[in-house]
């Protein structure tokens, strides 16, 4: 979009600025200006600007919507160019007939007689030209200059060519065509706007006029129309026909009903200037649909203050918002009611968000210190369930696992894998992708495909997750429960280290958890299946996987379930002094049954201990020569001390001959 800076000083009397200050104040306070030209003769200069910064100003379309602009930042006087009482009262000689205002808010015609076809003047066309606008004749120039100085776009039928002395707005009939002014034809539909005589269309509304209507040398009389069109309407014909015009660009951004009227009065002046004797026939015809006022916005200075971040007092908004054409009413102190102008309520301001953008542009965004908005809040209590997954999402990683996230989704063939009954899974009404129809009821079907992925790259590695299993619940909401899953692979070996590790990880969330032999699931190694219990409550599994998943190797879980655990872990902890007495150790190993179970032996032990056993601590377990094959020796380290002495070597004997005496 290019603006004359000579243009914008005859609408800005006594604007005595340079072209580059004022191209800089426009960058600043309105929009993006890309560069200066020095054209025409007189010298002139142009000013291009960025038309995506425009978008959302149709009256920045056109000089005066500028002029104003800088009138409000320069704090000086801005001319109206328009002379309504140039325009005849009385009745039109041309009717108009509007089938939809929705699509037409309005239209304005007027009738001219004695009309000379002629090239312009050499001011006209210098001016157009300097703008980027092609001068054709002194008619078709001056609706340009208007569309250029009021961005209302205007065009002009020759009346002798048309038929009857109505003007239809409408849609177009099913298989209707039109010749447009660059004689391109082009076949219409219900979907396009047609503005049409009595016997068919005369031009797309909006975008561009009909050739058969068309000014040329020997045209006489003249209708001069001035619409207003909506925008989403102009933008769909002018897509559809791959057609963008000068007029259809400023009708998509939503103009203003209200200056059809203007637009008239203006060309009438600029008419009788450019062609001598002609004279205006009748008085305006205007038909208009209902249109809509915005309701006034209400606001607060210190609201404005607040959100703005810049000290503003009442008087100095109000000038600002006067400037800019605002009507302005202190409906209390430090309180507006503004009127919203009907150039700028076309979808541009609407709430007050919008006016403090318009007080922030005007008085400069750099002129408002960077500062973070000072907001009272108040830290919100620590939630016991999340502070707990934290803890343990830092214990498993200090062990050395890695956390793992996946979907909540699980396939039928997942389900099936772990011999899940599909009915009691929740379905998935419109699934993210193919297969995945179920929500999953178990972390470890997910679990598989992480040990089944890494471990075609991997020999070891070990993993974990922190999930919600979700468990359907007949005409209620499913009930989703937190679990740990932690994983260990291991391509070679035969995965007791494995057991025994995760063993060592669920202590390191349960102290004094014990691992109990359990009959094992399908999909569990039918001699590797314990349960893991905690303060007299099964909490969870350990495993190792079936070999018929199909894992290249040994792999071994741990799934807790963390509702249980957190239910459980609610006692008291008591915390001691260090003794400051010295302890004494031995070591003793225990021949028992193959199948025996480590926790039982080590129990006795602790009960023949005593009061002075600190410390019980499995070290290792033997099979094979000299043991018979149903045996086994397992090897514990006793550690004893008492709290207010050393124990001597005969109290440490006596305690050692004691838990002989209870395992032999």
């Amino acid at each position: 979009m290019k603006f004359s800076y000579n243009w914008i000083r005859e609408l800005v009397p006594g604007l005595d600025i340079e072209p580059e200050e004022l191209m800089r104040l426009i960058t600043m306070k309105t929009a993006e200006c890309e560069g200066l030209e020095y054209v025409g003769e007189p010298a002139d200069t142009v000013i291009e600007v960025d038309n995506k910064s425009l978008t959302h100003r149709p009256d920045l379309w056109g000089h005066y919507g500028m002029a104003r602009e800088v009138a409000a930042i320069t704090s000086r006087r801005l001319h109206d160019p328009v002379k309504l009482d140039l325009l005849l009262r009385g009745t039109a000689t041309v009717e108009i007939a509007i089938e939809d205002f929705a699509l037409c808010p309005r239209y304005s015609a007027s009738v001219f007689e004695n009309v000379t076809v002629q090239p312009s003047p050499a001011w006209l066309r210098d001016r157009l030209e300097a703008v980027g606008l092609n001068a054709i004749n002194n008619i078709v120039d001056v609706t340009n200059y208007v569309m250029a100085e009021l961005a209302q776009p205007m065009h002009a039928f020759d009346a002798q060519k048309l038929h009857g002395t109505a003007i239809f707005v409408r849609s177009a009939r099913p298989g209707e065509q039109i010749v447009a002014l660059n004689e391109e034809s082009y076949n219409l539909g219900p979907s396009n706007l047609v503005i049409a005589d009595a016997e068919a269309p005369i031009a797309l509304a909006g975008v561009i006029g009909g050739l058969h209507s068309a000014i040329g040398p020997e045209t006489e009389r003249i209708v001069l129309e001035s619409a207003n069109f909506q925008a989403a309407s102009v933008r769909k014909t002018s897509v559809a026909l791959k057609l963008r015009t000068d007029a259809s660009m400023r009708f998509e951004k939503s103009q203003d009903p209200t200056n059809t009227v203007r637009g008239l009065a203006r060309a009438v002046e600029l008419l009788a200037e450019v062609s001598p004797g002609i004279r205006l026939v009748g008085g305006v015809a205007d038909l208009q649909g209902e249109l809509k006022t915005p309701a006034p916005i209400e606001f607060s200075v210190d609201w404005l203050r607040r959100k703005l971040g810049r000290e503003l007092d009442a008087h100095e908004v109000r000038s600002i918002l006067e400037s800019l054409e605002f009507g302005v009413e202190e409906s209390a102190p430090g309180r507006f009611l503004v009127t919203v102008p009907s150039w700028r309520a076309t979808k541009d301001i609407s709430i007050k968000d919008d006016l403090l953008e318009e007080v922030g542009r005007v008085v400069g965004y750099e002129s408002i210190t960077p500062r973070a908005p000072l907001i009272e809040s108040v830290v919100p209590p620590e939630e016991a369930s999340r502070k707990y997954v934290r803890r343990l999402r830092d214990m498993a990683t200090a062990q050395g696992f890695t956390e793992v996230y996946n979907y909540s989704f699980v396939t039928e063939e997942m389900a099936r894998a772990f011999h899940m009954n599909l009915e009691e899974h929740v379905g998935v009404a419109n699934p993210i992708a193919s297969g995945q129809t179920l929500l999953r009821a178990s972390l470890l079907p997910a679990i598989l495909e992480n040990i089944l992925d890494n471990s075609r790259h991997l020999t070891a590695f070990r993993l974990f997750e922190i999930g919600r299993e979700i468990h359907a619940r007949n005409r209620e909401l499913p009930e989703e429960v937190p679990h740990f899953a932690a994983a260990m692979y291991e391509r070679e070996g035969d995965g007791r280290e494995s057991l025994f590790e995760l063993k060592r990880l669920a202590e390191c969330l349960m102290d004094g958890c014990e691992a109990r032999p359990a009959k094992a699931r399908p999909f569990e190694h039918p001699e590797r299946a314990a349960i893991i219990a905690w303060r007299g409550a099964d909490v969870g599994r350990l495993f190792e996987l079936h070999p018929s998943l199909g894992v290249e190797g040994r792999a071994a879980i741990l799934d807790l379930d963390l509702i249980k655990i957190q239910r459980l872990d609610n006692r008291e902890h008591r915390y001691q002094p260090w003794s400051r007495f010295p302890v004494s150790a031995f070591d003793l190993s225990v021949v028992a049954g193959l199948r025996e179970l480590s926790v039982d032996i080590e129990r006795r032990l602790a009960a023949a201990a005593g009061a002075d056993l600190v410390e019980i601590q499995f070290l290792r377990v033997y099979t094979g020569a000299p043991l018979p094959p149903d045996r086994k020796s397992v090897t514990y380290r006793l550690t004893v001390g008492a709290a207010d002495r050393t124990l001597s070597s005969e109290e440490v004997g006596a305690i050692r001959e004691r838990v002989i005496g209870a395992v032999s």
